[in-house]
């Protein structure tokens, strides 16, 4: 009767859905925000409607199904040829929400705050020097949180009632709970046909977070109330050059079946074919823009988190690459995990 209550924004997405189910596994009631039902929702969770599915942008009726809410993790991801046009609205309406309940709001945040000269070690003092314009939406979105953190009560717009307490987990790359990740769209594409690639230099470290492991340390981070009104922490989870992922991902497919007789192929990708097509394929044009993200060796520093939240639990890589191999069937259709009995 009394467990907390959170509410996961964009819950049909790969990092929505893993924090629903990790929040569910805490014992957290979970309200689903998604415009679709989601497929499937562990107990303690369930799709938030008000007649139909609750649209983000209506403010009111979102904060009126959601009383009592003590935390806000916003999982919605705009395409990513529209960060620019909708990357900010729809996170100040994440905001709005938030703020109108008094909950925290949860953001995961990523790399592209620092840039091409991004040292290989990332804590939360490095200083931000975007060269992108995703980074520098990034950087704008965290400075928002900051000082909307600070407003006074009495200076805030009616459906903004208090100051707003945030805190934002910066991770790697995400892989795990779902499909869309480079994990499934380009290392492991081919692994049925033997044949594995790798966008980047074998030898650079390259910093990834498994999702559930991701989802968990925010469920860590929601059941405190003494943190700072506005938080950033670093996540993080496992740093890989492209050679030690590529080996992880071959021992996880040998796990399952898959060995090829002549042993896996491997591939880089064709960044020139992406540039130049990229006057023509809007995705194309801004992957390209991000390349510099396999070139430049980056770690995170998760030592502040581990200190303020106490020790997180890792999922080794091996293992957290055979589920997400498993999870995605690409080890063959026998290896996914079978459905629990209703």
């Amino acid at each position: 009767m009394n467990n907390p209550t959170v509410l996961v924004l964009g819950a049909n997405g790969r990092f929505g859905a893993a924090a629903v189910q990790a929040f569910a596994a805490a014992g957290w009631t979970v309200l689903a925000q998604a415009r679709k039902a989601p497929a499937a929702l562990p107990a303690g969770a369930r799709h938030l409607v008000v007649d139909l599915a609750v649209d983000l942008a209506d403010t009111a009726a979102l904060a009126r199904a959601a009383a009592g809410a003590r935390a806000v993790v916003y999982a919605v991801n705009p395409p990513y040829t529209q960060w620019h046009t909708q990357a900010l609205p729809l996170a100040r309406l994440g905001m709005d929400c938030a703020a109108v309940l008094g909950a925290r709001f949860m953001l995961p945040g990523n790399v592209y705050n620092f840039g091409d000269s991004m040292p290989a070690l990332l804590d939360e003092d490095t200083p931000q020097r975007p060269s992108t314009d995703k980074g520098r939406l990034r950087c704008d979105l965290e400075a928002e949180l900051a000082a909307r953190a600070g407003e006074r009560a009495e200076s805030r717009a009616e459906n903004r009632a208090a100051p707003l307490r945030s805190i934002v987990i910066r991770a790697g790359d995400f892989f795990g709970a779902g499909s869309g990740s480079w994990l499934d769209l380009v290392l492991a594409k081919s692994l049925a046909q033997g044949k594995l690639a790798y966008p980047g230099p074998l030898e650079v470290p390259h910093a990834w977070a498994y999702l559930p492991d991701l989802a968990r340390a925010f469920v860590a981070a929601a059941a405190r109330d003494d943190l700072p009104a506005a938080t950033t922490l670093h996540f993080a989870g496992h740093t890989l050059t492209g050679a030690e992922m590529l080996a992880a991902v071959e021992r996880a497919a040998r796990s399952l079946g898959v060995a090829p007789a002549g042993g896996f192929r491997r591939a880089g990708m064709p960044w020139g074919l992406i540039r130049a097509g990229g006057l023509f394929v809007p995705m194309w044009r801004e992957l390209a823009r991000m390349a510099y993200l396999w070139d430049v060796p980056h770690a995170l520093d998760g030592r502040r988190l581990a200190r303020m939240l106490g020790p997180q639990a890792t999922t080794d890589i091996d293992s957290a690459l055979r589920q997400s191999l498993q999870l995605l069937g690409l080890a063959g259709a026998d290896m996914r995990p079978q459905a629990a009995a209703a």
